[in-house]
């Protein structure tokens, strides 16, 4: 085999190799919706309607939601309507700033309590296939 051609399959092994683990990856795809509506502060879900403090661990189960600790606090941007208002969406704030990457995210309700109101969640949304895509 001519060494040129040994190199160009070598490389094509690899090229389709990494092509596969980015195919059966979760990120960059787009996951089934929790919901078709959600309830919000603005019609951009811009600002947070609260702040709530984690009363238990959770780890998600994929890459819609956010691992929260214990203590934590959440801001809450969303409260997904159609079933019974069970996921919220926000982000984390960890006890040092910075500590941890702010990603919005969804979670249990009933993993957090509510500490600070800050803005009602009068806007009604929809959804879109972005608030559930993996990054």
């Amino acid at each position: 085999m001519h060494p040129h051609t040994d190199m160009t399959c070598k490389l094509w092994l690899v090229l389709c190799s990494m092509w596969l683990l980015l195919a059966t990856s979760e990120a960059g795809r787009q996951m089934p919706k929790l919901s078709n509506r959600k309830l919000c502060a603005d019609s951009e879900c811009s600002h947070p309607i609260l702040i709530a403090r984690a009363v238990q661990d959770y780890y998600p189960g994929d890459c819609r939601f956010i691992p929260i600790r214990q203590g934590q606090l959440v801001y809450v941007y969303a409260m997904l309507k159609d079933r019974g208002n069970l996921f919220w969406a926000g982000s984390v704030q960890d006890s040092y700033y910075g500590q941890q990457e702010a990603r919005v995210g969804h979670f249990p309700s009933s993993v957090v309590e509510e500490t600070h109101p800050l803005m009602p969640a009068s806007t009604e949304v929809t959804t879109t296939k972005w608030d559930f895509y993996c990054y």
